[in-house]
């Protein structure tokens, strides 16, 4: 009836994908390796581990342009380390750049402008929204 020392409390099912000791995957190692390929001023800022998701990398050129990969656990910082050769931070302590935020901000700003476009052209075209 009553647990007050929690003897045979149910354990989370909760699981990441893969365990601390894993590392980069393949497909993940030359994407990233590609995607560095005729880009400038590469960075890369190292992601924690959450309930959700695996610890990831996000690599940011000089423009803001951004993308994020898997790397596994603390092994897949050494290779993408050796693998890339760019700067890597850790984005706990440093944060994101401000250009990949002002490049979001931007995006999301001419895709709404986009959106307010076509539902405009709808209008004129005698379309009424629902």
């Amino acid at each position: 009836m009553f647990n007050l020392f929690d003897r045979n409390k149910r354990k989370s099912q909760i699981r990441p994908a893969r365990g601390p000791g894993e590392t980069v995957r393949p497909e993940d190692r030359d994407y990233l390796v590609q995607w560095i390929q005729g880009r400038a001023f590469v960075e890369g800022f190292i992601e924690p581990e959450t309930m959700v998701n695996e610890m990831s990398i996000v690599l940011v050129d000089e423009t803001g342009e951004h993308t994020r990969r898997r790397i596994g656990g603390p092994k897949g910082i050494d290779v993408v380390n050796k693998l890339l050769d760019i700067p890597i931070y850790d984005v706990e302590e440093t944060g994101y750049p401000d250009r990949m935020r002002r490049r979001i901000e931007q995006d999301r700003i001419l895709r709404k402008r986009a959106e307010q476009r076509e539902r405009r052209a709808k209008f004129d075209r005698g379309e009424l929204p629902d």
